[in-house]
């Protein structure tokens, strides 16, 4: 089996796992009152599950352990099983450490939406999750020889990235339209440079997120909730640091800013609010409608093409980022 088939094959599970699994995690969240009710500063009449984070959780976990478990028997032949087998014995605690920070990032988010924490402890939480990434190893550089500057920049891009796209998910279909084009930019960077397993995470984020955007866009009946955009953000500055995008086939220094193209649209939109915020006096972490979306709504666009717009800046932002990398 080639690798490109192996891709397809991640893609595809994980649309098929998440699209499917919502209907399930939606009436379970119905049932335990796991609901996002009507109110400030929101656009809805009734209750809307907060179930797609759970689904998007589903989409990336089970194909992948299906696949390991293919990879384990032998069952995808060679010479894919080789180069994986390889990709995953080097990356196996590196691995597990993201997949523990996945689950944190949901269960914090879970917890949130069930009980609107303090940001204080909110942000204590996510702190501890980007320690745990960088301890394991899964850390940026910048050509800085300094194991304090690698762990430090590496918590604050994590920090930042979660609370960018937590930030964005203001609109039907904005947030995990925006993760779905930030994993496949990543997907497709690190399939280009031969990094076949940091491109089958990337596949199974984007067909992950791909299986729950029906249910959120342009009308919703589900809401990606703290669980899910959190989820998102904190996988996409993770995709961001896995590629190596500073190659000897590509020696090109300026490569490594690539990520901030292709994630340029959420963080520009959070840098923009915090400072919005800070020169009135409030908090950063309070929310207004003075987001990109919102301020496009007011100047007449409908909501969905509102967020149809923004996709398209990011999708143009990420083939820059490809011409930044040659």
């Amino acid at each position: 089996m080639n690798l490109l088939l192996v891709y397809l094959l991640a893609f595809a599970g994980a649309w098929l796992t998440s699209f499917l699994g919502l209907p399930l995690w939606r009436a379970w969240c119905r049932r335990i009152g796991l609901v996002d009710e009507p109110g400030h500063r929101k656009i809805h009449s009734a209750p809307i599950p907060l179930a797609g984070g759970l689904a998007v959780l589903t989409g990336l976990l089970a194909p992948l352990l299906a696949g390991m478990l293919a990879l384990n028997f032998g069952w995808l032949g060679s010479p894919a099983t080789g180069l994986l087998s390889y990709g995953l014995s080097r990356r196996a605690g590196q691995l597990s450490a993201l997949l523990l920070g996945a689950l944190g990032m949901v269960g914090l988010g879970w917890w949130d939406d069930k009980t609107e924490l303090r940001p204080a402890v909110k942000f204590g939480a996510q702190l501890l999750i980007a320690v745990l990434v960088a301890g394991a190893g899964v850390r940026i550089t910048l050509f800085v020889k300094s194991t304090l500057f690698s762990y430090a920049i590496t918590v604050l891009w994590i920090l930042s990235v979660t609370n960018a796209y937590n930030f964005m998910d203001n609109m039907n279909g904005l947030c995990a339209g925006l993760g779905a084009i930030g994993a496949w930019y990543f997907a497709w960077s690190a399939a280009a440079q031969g990094q076949y397993l940091v491109a089958i995470l990337g596949a199974l984020s984007f067909g992950a997120l791909l299986g729950f955007l029906p249910y959120n866009f342009p009308r919703a009946t589900a809401f990606l909730g703290d669980a899910g955009s959190h989820l998102i953000g904190y996988w996409l500055a993770v995709l961001a640091i896995l590629p190596h995008f500073y190659t000897h086939q590509n020696p090109k220094s300026w490569a490594v800013l690539s990520p901030l193209l292709i994630l340029a649209v959420p963080l520009a939109d959070m840098c923009w609010v915090v400072v919005l915020r800070w020169r009135r006096g409030l908090p950063f972490y309070m929310g207004d409608t003075n987001h990109l979306s919102h301020r496009l709504v007011r100047r007449g666009w409908p909501p969905s093409t509102a967020v149809l717009l923004i996709w398209l800046l990011a999708t143009i932002l990420g083939g820059c980022a490809f011409a930044l990398q040659g």
